[in-house]
């Protein structure tokens, strides 16, 4: 397997492993309560962006891509863009039940627009191969959630502080800032186009 891989695979694998890094960091900050694994997390993932833009790049330098290269960017992509994010949110106070199902819900919708793109790309693709738009957010515009709660983390304003406060609604609580995962996941399933650059 590793003989197929591209030198723009490996930077996608770079992206995965930066995402896999934010969750860990995320855990580490719950189990402690340490400051310094937020920060982290925090730097690990625009990295993740990185090189998620990166890897698209070489492989068209390169004129060398593998046929694993959109499957396992899609695969890194759900890491770094919908499942590290959600971490956060969790790690930073986004814990009642909820909130849960919130994430649950944001996940489900990055994976689903990653799947929808590898589905569409080719007939949204123009005589040249190049897709023409975006039907559904990018799911690494999750990463202005990262940098709001950035914000917040920054501030103090985690856990009991969290903006909004929190609320109980039946048998669980919402955190209502928590309520950005779905907007931001709802945005990725949604049919708006987006041109590509």
């Amino acid at each position: 397997m590793l003989r197929t891989f591209a030198l723009a695979d490996l930077i996608t694998l770079g992206n995965a492993a930066c995402g896999t890094g934010a969750v860990l960091a995320c855990m580490s900050y719950v189990s402690a309560v340490d400051r310094k694994p937020i920060w982290t997390a925090l730097v690990l993932l625009p990295l993740a962006l990185i090189c998620d833009a990166l890897d698209g790049t070489v492989a068209r330098w390169r004129r060398k891509s593998s046929p694993l290269g959109a499957d396992l960017d899609s695969l890194a992509d759900i890491v770094s863009f919908g499942v590290a994010p959600a971490a956060l949110g969790f790690a930073l106070g986004m814990r009642g039940g909820w909130d849960a199902v919130v994430f649950c819900y944001f996940v489900a919708c990055g994976i689903s627009r990653l799947a929808r793109y590898n589905v569409t790309a080719a007939a949204l693709s123009d005589e040249s191969g190049k897709v023409k738009y975006y039907e559904g957010t990018p799911i690494p515009t999750s990463l202005a959630i990262v940098l709001m709660l950035g914000v917040a983390f920054s501030r103090d304003r985690v856990g009991e502080a969290l903006w909004f406060g929190a609320m109980n609604l039946g048998p669980f609580v919402l955190h209502p800032l928590s309520l950005v995962y779905v907007f931001s996941g709802s945005m990725m399933i949604s049919t708006i186009r987006i041109p590509k650059p």
